[in-house]
């Protein structure tokens, strides 16, 4: 600290021995090694001091680049959660379309409520009012009128191929003994 040689303090030794005498010197070299301890001490305080001062610095600066980090984590969720809710309302909304342009469509589709009713007694069931309910009740009417026409196609060419045709007279050929 001082750069203070071991020969340097031998002669600074020997000169307090002679300025101060033999007698004294105990009682001197006691009260210098008190003075020299507490100012030890107090420097290992200031500096101990100065070291937690500077980690405070450097945890408070730590702090607040956590707390901006959190900020911008925060703010970026923010965004990526309002990007998806804009996303889920216009898929809602293209749904929404989708579905009344479907229903639409099948409401053209469907017959009237009097080709309904032109199904047989067996087949009847009461309407309903739901568009669903009735574009499934007409696409049913539908196949099982097409299936009685094929039914009927059907029954009409097996009775064609059953009944022979007219026959022609075939000539008879004699019989040769």
């Amino acid at each position: 600290m001082f750069d203070i040689s071991f020969a340097e303090l031998i002669v600074v030794a020997v000169v307090m021995l002679l300025v101060i005498g033999p007698e004294k010197l105990p009682k001197v070299a006691r009260t210098f090694g008190a003075y020299a301890g507490r100012i030890q001490r107090f420097m290992a305080q200031v500096k101990d001091e100065v070291n937690r001062e500077t980690r405070f610095e450097e945890l408070q600066k730590l702090q607040q680049e956590v707390k901006s980090s959190v900020m911008q984590t925060e703010s970026s969720i923010m965004g990526h959660v309002s990007q998806l809710q804009a996303d889920i309302a216009s898929s809602h909304s293209l749904a929404e379309e989708t579905i009344a342009t479907k229903i639409e469509s099948t409401k053209a589709d469907l017959p009237t409520e009097a080709s309904l009713v032109q199904v047989s007694a067996t087949e009847a069931k009461p309407l309903s009012t739901s568009p669903v309910l009735i574009a499934e009740q007409a696409i049913k009417a539908k196949r099982r009128a097409a299936a009685k026409k094929t039914d009927l196609a059907i029954e009409g060419d097996v009775a064609t191929k059953a009944m022979p045709a007219a026959k022609k007279p075939r000539a008879v050929k004699p019989k040769s003994p």
